[in-house]
């Protein structure tokens, strides 16, 4: 379903974010996931195109995966990563054929192997990749006239190339007028620091909806992959302070952190804010407890029915 008919739809998107295993044991896991959390109905689910490109297959095998459950409406992440024109035009017309109507374009994280070629070469920035679509979509090539509806990643707390937060908004920006219809955050665990990029964006004249990305804290060493990870992101103290109180316990840790996840998200919905995006890393208990507390598991319900 293309994104401006599930906004529609929904008064709130809730949607999940899933990664192609590299391993059987890995693909079960993720199949167990992937049918608790059908049953709550989510407005669409992303698949993750790996670092550097390097699950590109995996990623088109998980789309058609999910593109066969009814329930479920899969978003391909696609990467500007050792890609040209002609593999990008061949990838989108895979998907348009699939019957796939959202596509989310993200400049991508370079191979962690040495290479004498540049891997963005053909595409410098997420903008050109965004570009391509772009001229994609004004072809006809798509089954739907509107072609594919496409978003883009935002970051609240800033991004770590671009120190200067007044130049992230002109590249954000310049995002917008290639083509992007709705972003979706990095994650964060500072609601005020969303909010208030959230309202920068609209004085700069970035209207799009933008969903929130939301990773509850499941273990400290979760918690310390999240900081290699993402560069930057702030950990309020209150957070560290209630994960320092749980002591070593797993299952303290993981409350802690779902209840953090979940006032985050009761917030973030007064808030009104277009929609929530959860990073599961291919498990399924932490965002079935959030969905609990926030009283809507039932996919009626999250639909705003």
């Amino acid at each position: 379903m293309h994104m401006s008919d599930v906004i529609k739809r929904d008064s709130t998107t809730f949607s999940f974010e899933f990664f192609p295993p590299n391993s059987e044991n890995g693909w079960n896991q993720l199949e167990a996931t992937i049918t608790e959390l059908t049953q709550l109905g989510p407005s669409f689910v992303s698949v993750t195109y790996g670092a550097g490109g390097s699950t590109r297959t995996k990623t088109h095998d998980l789309v058609s995966r999910l593109k066969e459950r009814e329930a479920l409406d899969p978003v391909p992440h696609l990467t500007c990563v050792g890609h040209d024109h002609a593999e990008i035009h061949e990838i989108l017309t895979r998907y348009a054929k699939a019957g796939i109507s959202n596509i989310l374009a993200l400049r991508g994280d370079p191979p962690v192997e040495d290479s004498s070629e540049d891997p963005f070469k053909h595409f410098p920035y997420a903008a050109d990749l965004i570009g391509s679509i772009t001229e994609f979509n004004r072809s006809g090539a798509h089954p739907d006239p509107r072609g594919f509806s496409i978003g883009a990643a935002g970051f609240p707390e800033g991004h770590p190339e671009t120190p200067n937060t007044l130049t992230q908004m002109d590249h954000l920006k310049r995002k917008i007028d290639a083509g992007v219809e709705w972003l979706c955050s990095q994650m964060f665990f500072d609601n005020r620091m969303f909010l208030d990029w959230q309202e920068r964006c609209r004085l700069k004249g970035i209207d799009v909806p933008i969903f929130a990305g939301i990773m509850p804290v499941t273990s400290l060493a979760g918690l310390k992959r999240m900081a290699e990870l993402a560069a930057g992101t702030n950990f309020p103290a209150p957070l560290l302070r209630a994960l320092e109180r749980a002591g070593p316990d797993p299952e303290n840790i993981e409350r802690v952190g779902i209840h953090w996840a979940t006032e985050q998200c009761l917030q973030l919905m007064d808030e009104g804010v277009a929609g929530i995006h959860f990073y599961t890393l291919n498990r399924s208990n932490a965002t079935i407890e959030i969905y609990k507390s926030l009283g809507v598991v039932d996919s009626e319900q999250l639909r705003g029915r």
